[in-house]
């Protein structure tokens, strides 16, 4: 593992900003002061014992935590609920049912709402399906579809009768579903006929058809019809999701849970290995995502709320289904990209729906600006109120960006950051409470205690580069791998004993502020110098030209690694030799000369999941003439050939 730093104060390259919360905010929100922080502080288990509280229990826990196997702790033991009947029930029996639940619009322009009693009916009806399909109390369900209503319906319905769902994110390849299938042996898969992007049907059925009769597991196919494409039916494994919901039947009352019995697996993805199959429970995790997206998005029941994730991401499943609907918000969905049928598609719905919480990816963000201000400014974008970003650290100049021209500069942003593992939001602002710097992840959120170690484990100085891990247990923690107890403990518990190693490297200034750099393998040695790629490309994306960065280290005989760069231009800038100078001595004056990138190379677009994270790896891949690793997850391929062929000329 690569040390992030040597013993030294790191000199910061952005002149820190202080950006306080708004007063007219702050009298309206949930927590005004740090009283939350303080209750944590006091008594860490009473404070989640008393956050359990806002979760239907049918039996009451015996004991918050229990830590006698660590690493494999247990939270609330003894207890017992449903994840669907706290998303659903609860809100229909208890004055919601006629409130809007979700809300979705279509590419096409194709309009969908459900109140919760709606969705409350179409989800007992499929859990009824699912049961006269031999569907029973922990078995796999895998779930391969659209950004559309039925895969979130599919995913209560699982929880409702006790099955254990693995959601397939809808851009993966056939492969990377018969992986995720075999590992988890499912016995049914959902899934739909197709899906459209920009315009065009995408195939899902005949793809997945494909790999199918290599999963003796499974025994049923549901599809759902999306888009008319042509697919083959298999007498006696594939059914029609109406059909089956026309002859559903009788209610569905749903399966008691123990606290710890399982509710998803949801399967890291990037990896050119077995991907890990990452378990989590039932009671600890509602507890922690229902009390994350009440106080992090200061929750109002007014609120139309817009995470811009897919399901098919943890993000998905914790901010999008099962944190806000067991809050009883109302959630909007989107089925396309940003940039169709134009760039201003996102302010277009945002203004359409008077959507008040917006949450999206630092690389969504950098794309807006690379656009451009008028787009935004448009558009009618006075319902927002607050602002979130999720997926991998974001620029201080994106934030400020956000901040500025998507809020008005009335908008707090929650800079939010967590992992699949972690299951809830780990480090974020309060936005009625907490000062906010831009880049900074900001505080540990209450009850969850967070620190920086040293190579050997020890506290990291203030400013000083070391290693995020996370020193307590949290509610919604992963159970384990699936089906993988040592790599479990090998991953993530024995680097630092007695620590949970993220994985990230960090560093804490003296306010105790947290700013995350990624991965602690893009942390480059650079003669003897340790910087992380984060520091360079908030320093390129700082100069005005510059829409987005990606920064890599390649192999050097003398440094160690040589810093290779690049970049994608805002409108109105043209690449060539002078402003390529011009961004070498801008990231010189903002870091140093130890960083001035040996090579910048302009690109069109950068290489990036469907989720919208940039494919670093692929780019080193590329630098170091390397046979490319999985680009299964890519949107498009044809990105990495053009980087590919131009950073081959001579």
């Amino acid at each position: 593992m690569k040390n992030p730093d040597e013993p030294g104060v790191f000199e910061k390259s952005i002149e820190e900003k202080v950006i306080h919360p708004g007063g007219d905010f702050t009298a309206q929100s949930l927590v005004k002061d740090d009283y939350l922080y303080a209750l944590a502080a006091k008594d860490p288990l009473a404070f989640w014992a008393g956050m359990a509280e806002s979760i239907n229990w049918s039996k009451r826990w015996e004991q918050v935590l229990d830590g006698s196997g660590a690493p494999f702790y247990r939270w609330f033991t003894g207890g017992e609920l449903n994840a669907s009947a706290n998303c659903l029930d609860r809100h229909v029996l208890g004055g919601r049912k006629d409130k809007a639940a979700l809300i979705f619009e279509g590419e096409n322009g194709e309009r969908v709402s459900f109140t919760y009693a709606e969705l409350h009916k179409e989800v007992e009806r499929l859990g009824c399906a699912l049961r006269k399909l031999g569907v029973k109390k922990g078995d796999g369900v895998t779930i391969w579809m659209p950004m559309i209503p039925e895969g979130i319906i599919a995913m209560l319905a699982c929880a409702r009768i006790g099955a254990v769902h693995s959601v397939v994110f809808g851009g993966f390849s056939a492969e990377a579903l018969k992986t995720r299938i075999l590992d988890a042996g499912s016995k049914v898969l959902i899934t739909a006929d197709g899906s459209f992007r920009r315009g065009k049907k995408m195939p899902l059925k005949s793809e997945a058809d494909r790999v199918l009769p290599e999963c003796p597991t499974l025994e049923k196919v549901v599809i759902v019809e999306r888009t008319a494409l042509p697919y083959q039916r298999v007498e006696g494994r594939d059914v029609l999701y109406r059909q089956i919901m026309a002859e559903a039947g009788d209610p569905c009352p749903p399966e008691t849970m123990k606290a710890d019995d399982p509710l998803f697996i949801l399967y890291s993805s990037g990896t050119t290995g077995k991907p890990k199959g990452i378990l989590h429970g039932t009671g600890g995790y509602m507890v922690g995502v229902t009390t994350t997206f009440r106080y992090v998005f200061d929750y109002r029941e007014d609120d139309v709320y817009w995470c811009t994730a897919d399901i098919g991401w943890i993000t998905g499943h914790s901010y999008i289904v099962y944190g806000p609907l067991s809050c009883g918000a109302t959630v909007f969905i989107y089925e396309g990209a940003p940039d169709y049928p134009a760039r201003d598609r996102f302010w277009e719905l945002i203004e359409k729906y008077k959507v008040t919480v917006f949450y999206t990816a630092p690389t969504a963000i950098r794309s807006f600006m690379r656009w451009g201000d008028s787009l935004p400014a448009g558009r009618d974008l006075s319902s927002l109120r607050l602002l979130g970003s999720v997926g991998e650290p974001i620029n201080p100049e994106a934030w400020l960006w956000y901040h500025e021209i998507i809020g008005g500069g009335r908008c707090p942003v929650v800079d939010t950051w967590w992992q699949t593992e972690t299951g809830m939001i780990i480090i974020t602002s309060l936005p009625g409470v907490t000062p906010m710097k831009p880049g900074s992840a900001t505080r540990p959120f209450p009850g969850v205690e967070a620190g920086v170690v040293d190579e050997e484990g020890n506290p990291a100085a203030a400013n000083q580069k070391g290693y995020l891990v996370l020193k307590s247990p949290w509610p919604a923690m992963f159970n384990t791998l699936y089906r993988d107890d040592k790599r479990y403990r090998e991953a993530y518990w024995e680097q630092f004993p007695g620590l949970y190693f993220t994985g990230d490297g960090a560093w804490r200034d003296e306010d105790g502020y947290f700013w995350i750099m990624g991965r602690v393998d893009d942390v480059l040695n650079v003669s003897g110098h340790r910087i992380g790629t984060m520091e360079v490309e908030s320093a390129l994306v700082d100069h005005p030209a510059v829409a987005e960065a990606a920064v890599i280290g390649k192999s050097h005989a003398i440094k160690g690694h040589a810093i290779i760069a690049f970049v994608t231009l805002r409108e109105g800038f043209a690449p060539g030799e002078p402003l390529l100078r011009e961004l070498k001595d801008h990231v010189v004056k903002k870091i140093g000369a130890l960083a001035r990138p040996e090579q910048i190379h302009f690109a069109s677009e950068l290489p990036k999941t469907r989720s919208g994270k940039i494919m670093r790896r692929l780019l080193r891949d590329i630098a170091e003439n390397r046979a490319l690793g999985d680009t299964t997850t890519l949107m498009d391929s044809q990105v990495v050939a053009s980087i590919r062929e131009k950073f081959s000329e001579p």
